[in-house]
């Protein structure tokens, strides 16, 4: 009996499991080594987070060192040095005024948190009727109720839940070109329900699981002044775009602007333990005072030691020149595709590479080709796209960008 596919739940997958899952006996750098044999350059950094590659020396001698000292203990009433070092590297590296840091344990979870600081903030100043979220369509904030219900409604993964989750504001998606109608709607929005709203919250720059959307950074400048013009609080998800995905640090250095909450996770350990981050300025942890969350493994010391040796190699690498030289290449070898009859669009900023397709691709046979060609990607919808680990090469990225002509060009 296979074990694996008649009995374990994978992500947005049914038991039985009709795509197979293939069986990783190792990795190292950015290839994944199957069971089988097959060896393939890893095109999605482990959903975004193996920024660094796998089995890093660096990181596997500091999570060992750690592991001899204390591996865990709980964080009510305790502390322990990784989680005071990765707060002053993270109150560091973040947006100026984000000095308050709440340890999460996945990016959903720092999402949930971020959403019970907006409500705690306003109810503590007496504004009880502010309960509700705006968020702008296309969104993806995480799989958890909070998360879900700031969540696209209608091309998110979540309709299924719409009639139990709390009713929020959606408002025009940002795409390059609409800025100005995107914040007119918005502003449209704030002046009619100000007084309902909590927070807006958005990913920067980039629209992720939602649809790998890209937009303008003006749109978060318009943010940020409508915020503080209506009175809301500004709720910034950098758990996708965060840690120089994009080109810049965070999304928001791409704007100069700093939210008043800012969540982060995924490349935080260099993808070797699931842990997240809620940060927030000192007036708003003021107004809250006792907030009201408090996980089991909240700022886990080995989860904090990797996170702190991640931070470290990032910092003193070159990591903004070969994030440009992705994109570079990126762009070089994929924007031909524009002219094919089949995809609807290009999209590359910094070390991410988008293909929109007209059609869905077909999950189980597209992963077939791809392994073949020596590269693990993982279709969703009408996308095919890479966010490759920081350490490749240009010929292994060369070897993700062929095989994704080759779909394009096979389809």
């Amino acid at each position: 009996m296979n074990i694996d596919e008649q009995h374990i739940w994978h992500p947005y997958s049914k038991i039985p499991n009709t795509v197979p899952s293939h069986l990783v006996e190792s990795a190292d750098g950015v290839y994944l080594n199957f069971k089988n044999g097959n060896r393939v350059i890893d095109g999605m950094s482990s959903w975004w987070s193996m920024i660094h590659g796998y089995n890093n020396s660096y990181i596997n001698q500091a999570m060992k060192r750690q592991i001899d000292s204390v591996s865990h203990v709980m964080f009510g009433g305790l502390t322990h040095q990784p989680a005071i070092d990765l707060c002053e590297k993270l109150i560091k590296i973040t947006p100026q005024g984000l000095d308050k840091v709440f340890f999460a344990d996945s990016g959903s979870v720092s999402v949930e948190v971020s959403l019970k600081m907006a409500l705690q903030y306003w109810h503590n100043k007496g504004k009880i009727n502010k309960s509700r979220f705006v968020t702008p369509r296309g969104g993806y904030h995480g799989d958890t109720f909070g998360a879900m219900s700031v969540c696209d409604p209608q091309k998110g993964m979540h309709h299924l839940f719409k009639d139990v989750l709390p009713q929020h504001y959606f408002v025009t998606q940002p795409t390059l070109g609409n800025t100005k109608e995107a914040l007119a709607d918005l502003e449209n929005t704030l002046e009619k329900s100000h007084n309902k709203i909590a927070a807006m919250i958005l990913e920067p720059i980039v629209q992720g699981a939602g649809g790998m959307n890209i937009y303008e950074a003006d749109y978060l400048k318009g943010v940020r002044d409508l915020c503080d013009r209506y009175d809301i609080l500004m709720i910034v998800d950098e758990i996708a775009t965060g840690f120089g995905r994009t080109g810049e640090l965070f999304g928001c250095d791409h704007a100069s602007i700093s939210p008043d909450i800012l969540c982060l996770g995924k490349a935080l350990t260099g993808g070797y333990m699931t842990m997240a981050a809620t940060l927030t300025n000192s007036e708003v942890a003021e107004t809250i005072g006792v907030l009201m969350h408090g996980p089991t493994f909240m700022g886990n010391p080995l989860s904090c030691s990797a996170a702190n040796a991640s931070i470290e190699i990032l910092l003193n690498s070159d990591w903004k020149k070969r994030i440009l030289q992705i994109q570079s290449l990126l762009n070089l070898q994929l924007l031909p595709l524009k002219c094919e009859h089949n995809v609807v669009d290009i999209r590359v900023i910094g070390a991410i590479g988008v293909i929109e397709f007209e059609k869905p691709l077909d999950m189980k046979s597209t992963q077939e080709r791809l392994i073949n060609d020596g590269v693990w990607l993982r279709p969703y919808g009408k996308l095919l796209y890479t966010m490759p680990p920081y350490i490749i090469s240009d010929k292994e990225l060369t070897t993700i960008t062929q095989a994704m002509i080759g779909v394009a060009r096979s389809f």
